[in-house]
């Protein structure tokens, strides 16, 4: 796992932020450069993910997107777990956009 202060910095340099929630949940509040992969399609969608680059994992607080990374290990990528997910991401005041209204996480 990685905090989020660390998260963010990856991305800012160059790594791809994953979010692997459900549909309504990212489309309620998400990170304008999250990528949006189910954890239930994730063994289907590998070949949209990029070998050389870092990959950063996160959903709701970091379960689901642990599992993701512990996968995406396995089959040889190079990522990291958010701390703390979306929720910490939002009770820290990063922005997050939604497709309607308030972006959220609950």
């Amino acid at each position: 796992m990685v905090a989020l202060n660390e998260a963010v910095s990856l991305i800012s340099d160059g790594a791809l932020l994953v979010d692997v929630r459900e549909d309504d949940e990212f489309s309620n509040g998400r990170s304008a450069d999250a990528v949006h992969i189910r954890l239930s399609e994730l063994p289907d969608r590998l070949d949209e993910l990029p070998r050389d680059r870092q990959i950063v994992c996160t959903c709701r607080s970091g379960g689901r997107s642990g599992r993701a990374t512990e996968f995406l290990l396995a089959q040889g990528f190079d990522v990291v777990n958010l701390e703390g997910g979306m929720l910490a991401w939002q009770e820290a005041g990063i922005p997050m956009v939604a497709d309607a209204g308030e972006p959220f996480v609950e």
